[in-house]
């Protein structure tokens, strides 16, 4: 996968299916009696394998290989969506922090411009009347 669109328009199957909801509650079961205390730890190993990284290398993703760097942000517009859904169901803001929102805006903007979706959302995001239901750049 050459980019973080890429990536979402190649997984749009494999996530549309009853699959998607098993896999989330694997993962969650995986991290045991202690979520937070495994996400901990997990994030530590992570961000310290990261940071001795350049970006260039190759990862698997359930869609094929990518380079690091473009994987990255596939994760972090995951992360932003999933924490904004949370915060809405628990009725609070989603207060997205600025770098974030604007690589997964980037991510939705590279998504709805090739799949030619540009001119509703633009709409929609400067006040003009709703999205048309079911929406959606994924």
């Amino acid at each position: 996968m050459a980019s973080a669109a890429d990536y979402f328009r190649a997984t749009r199957a494999a996530v549309a299916g009853p699959a998607v909801a098993t896999r989330g509650r694997d993962a969650g079961a995986a991290l045991g009696a202690d979520p937070a205390a495994a996400v901990a730890e997990i994030a530590a190993r992570v961000l310290a394998l990261v940071d001795t990284q350049d970006g260039s290398e190759l990862v698997t993703t359930i869609v094929g290989g990518m380079r690091l760097g473009d994987y990255l942000p596939t994760r972090t517009f995951e992360l932003v969506v999933h924490t904004a859904d949370l915060a809405t169901a628990l009725g609070v803001p989603p207060d997205v922090p600025a770098t974030s929102a604007a690589q997964a805006l980037h991510i939705i903007t590279d998504l709805a411009v090739a799949d030619g979706l540009a001119g509703p959302l633009l709409l929609a995001a400067t006040g003009r009347p709703g999205l048309p239901v079911g929406f959606s750049v994924l």
